[in-house]
């Protein structure tokens, strides 16, 4: 017999002869104040966690193996294209373009030496002195400082470009990203010295439940909110991953953002997507009450002449100012109980109050 009490405390309340003070019901019933649900357009939307990724983000490595000397940025830094970023150690290769330009000079000198023989050994020739074999001889001779001499002008303007990459430069204008390298640091060609990232480049990366998948199509509107909920930017869904993420179970989604926004890489924004717009009732929010996670809400309606109150289940979407929007459970032009709830249960009889 322990639920005795309960039960008649029910049976009390859904009683139309029942009198109390504070809402109790009176001869007509519970008395409440009823709002009639009225249809409003508004739009379907989901509220995720994005991440900004950039469309022109270039790696920075080197071209040429060495220890860092000079870190000549910092990371956040706004830069030109051709700024430069790093300095690798250079001395070596320094003495090695100088040690090819010495021979450079060398030879030069040997080609000169060469131009005069040949010249000599041709007036000789012509003159019946020498033989055609010395003249062809110094003809060799000539042809081979030429060879040598364009060998090693090719070998300087290389040591001359391995020297130029020991300047490690921006290859666009952008924004420097992290630079986990230090002075002293060896460092090769697969190192990453740190990133430029172009300016209003920007991608929004959004994980939506695989649920929602059969909704998400290219140009699904997209707004991109600050932490407060301040509209930032307003975009479109540019690419939906054909693959579902195994670990996460979700779709990756991404929407370009235009140029203008304070925004950065690697930067957590909120990202609403927009499903549609459709006409829908809205709900006093005071007139929803949420059992075991399902949310419910009383509809007043005739029952063979009696107003009585109907508990009805509902699917309720965002909130609009202080209303609910119904997704299912109330139509518009249902009277709903908006006060008194408290004293309600599903078929007692009700008396709208003013």
């Amino acid at each position: 017999m322990p639920r005795l009490p309960v039960m008649f405390l029910a049976l009390a309340a859904a009683s139309p002869g029942c009198k109390g003070s504070g809402g109790a019901p009176g001869p007509g019933g519970v008395p409440v104040k009823i709002e009639v649900a009225r249809s409003v357009s508004v739009r379907e939307s989901t509220e995720y966690v994005a991440t900004l990724r950039s469309r022109a983000s270039a790696a920075i490595r080197p071209e040429v193996e060495g220890k860092i000397t000079e870190i000549l940025v910092r990371p956040g830094a706004r830069v030109s294209s051709g700024t430069p970023l790093m300095q690798i150690d250079q001395a070596k290769q320094q003495a090695t373009l100088e040690s090819q330009q010495d021979m450079l000079a060398a030879k030069r000198a040997g080609l000169e030496y060469a131009r005069q023989q040949h010249q000599r050994v041709s007036r000789l020739a012509a003159s019946g002195v020498t033989s055609r074999q010395d003249l062809d001889q110094a003809q060799a001779a000539l042809d081979a400082a030429q060879a040598e001499l364009a060998a090693l002008e090719a070998q300087v303007r290389e040591q001359q470009v391995q020297l130029h990459y020991h300047t490690v430069a921006a290859p666009t204008a952008g924004i420097v990203g992290d630079i986990p390298a230090r002075v002293g640091d060896r460092v090769t060609a697969d190192t990453t010295l740190t990133t430029v990232d172009q300016a209003g480049g920007l991608e929004a990366y959004v994980s939506v439940p695989v649920e929602r998948a059969p909704q998400l199509r290219r140009g699904l509107p997209v707004q991109i909110l600050d932490a407060a909920g301040t509209l930032l930017a307003e975009t479109r869904v540019s690419f939906v991953s054909p693959q579902v993420d195994e670990a996460t179970q979700t779709v990756l989604v991404k929407a370009k953002i235009d140029e203008g926004h304070e925004l950065r890489p690697s930067q957590l924004i909120r990202a609403r997507l927009v499903w549609g717009t459709f006409e829908g009732p809205l709900v006093p929010v005071l007139a929803v009450s949420r059992i075991s996670g399902q949310h419910f809400a009383f509809v007043a309606e005739q029952d063979q002449g009696n107003l009585v109150a109907r508990q009805k289940a509902l699917r309720v979407g965002e909130i609009v100012g202080g209303d609910y929007v119904v997704l299912e459970g109330i139509k518009p032009g249902d009277q709903v109980i908006v006060s008194g709830t408290q004293f309600l249960v599903d078929g007692v009889p009700v008396s709208p109050q003013t």
